[in-house]
């Protein structure tokens, strides 16, 4: 399953957003730092697009963690990032880079993803493009 998870971020990083649906079940649940589960690959989809306008970003430092079961996976990054477009209800955007230290935690089922849960740290995040 780490096959389906080096997809998943080699997309991510690729900026392909279709390529990353294609790494999820049809019914995946999202779960982001902030704000409420998505669900679904459509949702999905909306919340990629939506970041791709706000944010250009770069995971690195990549390390993948898989249970022996392969039905559940974790991986610690860096993300490198430009904040390009101002985000509701966040500072205003000037093009300012950031970087942070990153997780997300995974379900899989028959080879797709059906569960991702994203931590990072919001304060620092926002500490750094308000600097």
């Amino acid at each position: 399953m780490s096959d389906t998870i080096r997809a998943y971020f080699a997309a991510f990083n690729a900026g392909d957003i279709d390529g990353m649906l294609d790494c999820l079940a049809e019914d995946v649940a999202h779960h982001v730092n902030e704000g409420q589960v998505r669900q679904g690959k459509a949702a999905f989809g909306e919340f990629c697009a939506h970041m791709s306008r706000c944010y250009r970003e770069e995971l690195t430092d990549l390390v993948i963690f898989e249970a022996a079961a392969g039905t559940r996976a974790a991986a610690e990054y860096t993300v490198n990032g430009t904040y390009l477009e101002t985000d509701a209800g966040l500072p205003k955007a000037k093009g300012q880079t950031y970087r942070l230290p990153a997780g997300s935690f995974f379900s899989l089922e028959n080879g797709k993803i059906t569960r991702v849960v994203t931590y990072y740290n919001l304060a620092d995040w926002i500490k750094q493009v308000a600097a």
